[in-house]
């Protein structure tokens, strides 16, 4: 069954997810706002500085205390991005009240937690403390530094660049190093000040029941706030073909070359509408079972690895690979060779049924974690129909080899990115 949304107040919205299998309550808030240069840093840094202190708790010292007597809860923070949008998450996580010794509401304690981490922070005079935002700058720092050192990760993030220049997908979801060096306890206060204001958020619950009061709580808590210019975030803008594909080269010191090349489709959306996508990405290059898989990392020998993904918001699809300097240009005309056989109808009935046989376990898998549901949910971000993992399992089953091929024909390149 599909999760049901509850609407709590402008621009605020409840999930309760049910859920049997495990022994603890996750709750999470969600908060998205449109990527911009000028908000990401500030906005992807309010989650971890939010999640240390508060005016209850003024040091990590204090809150780690409080989480200790909530039975070990567990507080999480993360940046994300999500279409054209950012994530900002802030989550608790306890054991049911039905562990609790002397009757304890552990529930309504971690609810109160989080509600004082983010409605009443650690502020003074208009600004969150120095000390406290200079610690998670430079965390922040160290994260953007080793995103750079891993040649992987960089080079999927140069590609994204490239396409999505002066729009807001191609905007770090952290900011830039220089951004974040920009920000002071003042700034931080303002985004804190205008995100509760002006973003969509999303409560994800995810337990044996819904805890009484919560939605209610959160109501109260919202209509109190001047709410405006709430973001629509049900759509992103979709990947837009060019007549003649981009190509950039980029030289480095490395002894692996990166092979990176982005693609747009006419399938963008919800799962409803990209299942055909998502098969088709799979088939070309999702598992050992894959075009590329097989035919250019195994038999061909022309690449360390080589895998496809797709960002069904966007209807964009990526191949990343790592190459010998000599065999970019060999490996470019091979992924597109396999991308061709694909379009062609040439692709055998076995890729196709382990395409789809692995991707619905997949989904499957997701009830096995509240961390994995908990994500799910968060990026679905959808006008009507929630779909569940099972639900999106169904979709899949119902892709035809015709939709494949269909689909593919409709996939164009746009970008090649390399670095040598």
């Amino acid at each position: 069954m599909s999760a049901k949304i509850t609407q709590l107040s402008n621009g605020v919205e409840g999930v309760f997810i049910k859920n049997d299998r495990f022994n603890t309550t996750l709750i999470s808030f969600n908060f998205y706002v449109p990527m911009s240069r000028d908000t990401a840093a500030e906005y992807a840094l309010l989650p971890f500085v939010m999640t240390t202190c508060s005016k209850e708790y003024p040091d990590f010292s204090r809150l780690n205390f409080k989480l200790a007597k909530l039975y070990g809860a567990n507080l999480s923070a993360s940046a994300e991005k999500v279409g054209d949008y950012q994530l900002l998450k802030i989550a608790i996580s306890t054991i049911d009240d039905r562990f609790a010794l002397d009757n304890e509401s552990l529930c309504d304690n971690a609810i109160e937690l989080l509600s004082q981490l983010i409605f009443e922070p650690k502020v003074q005079d208009g600004a969150f403390c120095e000390e406290d935002v200079e610690r998670e700058k430079r965390k922040a720092i160290e994260h953007i530094r080793g995103d750079l050192a891993q040649k992987r990760i960089y080079a999927k993030k140069r590609l994204i660049e490239e396409m999505y220049k002066d729009q807001p997908y191609g905007v770090p979801k952290c900011g830039t190093e220089e951004q974040v060096q920009k920000i002071t306890g003042e700034s931080l206060y303002n985004a804190w000040v205008k995100l509760l204001s002006t973003a969509f958020l999303r409560v994800n619950v995810i337990s044996r029941s819904m805890p009484v009061g919560l939605f209610d709580g959160i109501t109260e808590k919202f209509n109190s706030i001047n709410r405006y210019d709430i973001p629509d975030c049900t759509q992103s803008a979709p990947t837009v073909a060019i007549a003649k594909p981009n190509t950039v080269i980029e030289e480095m010191d490395i002894a692996q070359g990166k092979l990176c090349m982005g693609f747009s489709s006419e399938l963008y959306g919800d799962d409803e509408s990209t299942a055909a996508l998502t098969v088709m990405c799979d088939i070309f290059g999702g598992g050992p079972y894959s075009r590329l898989f097989t035919n250019v990392r195994e038999k061909m020998s022309l690449c360390y690895y080589c895998a496809s993904g797709s960002v069904k918001s966007k209807g964009l699809i990526t191949v990343d690979s790592g190459v010998e300097k000599e065999n970019a240009n060999k490996a470019e005309r091979e992924i597109l060779n396999q991308l061709d056989i694909i379009k062609q109808n040439l692709f055998t009935d076995e890729e196709f049924e382990s395409s789809i046989k692995s991707i619905t376990d997949s989904f499957k898998s997701y009830n096995d974690s509240q961390g994995l549901l908990d994500a799910w949910y968060s990026l679905k971000i959808v006008k009507d129909k929630l779909l569940s993992p099972e639900e999106a399992a169904e979709t899949i089953l119902g892709v035809t080899r015709n939709d494949v091929v269909y689909t593919a024909r409709g996939v164009k390149l746009h970008t090649v990115y390399k670095l040598l």
